[in-house]
């Protein structure tokens, strides 16, 4: 079961998009080209696998679970490409609250 909110990760590229919800990130798919081998993340670092079979999305555990330094140098990298932050400063106590950092973009 995916524990929200989620990062989704596109592979080859350091944008990670928040998702608050199942329903946000089914519209998302459906507006994003996006490849088999994008990646979603959810709060525990389980990563999951997307597919689209028979007019729906699928969401397949992948045997990956992230750790929390596995997911803060995911954001780290992220705001590194928008060169907007000191990225020395980027830390978290969970891998919920490192998720959660990504809402405060939107």
């Amino acid at each position: 079961m995916i524990n929200w909110p989620c990062i989704f990760k596109l592979d080859g590229d350091a944008e990670l998009m928040f998702l608050s919800s199942e329903t946000q990130l089914v519209n998302e798919l459906d507006a994003l080209i996006w490849d088999s081998s994008d990646r979603l993340i959810d709060s525990r670092g389980q990563c999951y696998l997307v597919s689209f079979l028979d007019g729906s999305y699928r969401f397949d555990v992948e045997g990956n679970v992230l750790s929390l330094d596995a997911v803060t140098q995911l954001i780290r990298e992220h705001e590194f490409s928008k060169a907007e932050m000191c990225l020395t400063k980027i830390q978290f106590p969970s891998i919920e609250k490192a998720i959660m950092s990504l809402a405060i973009e939107k």
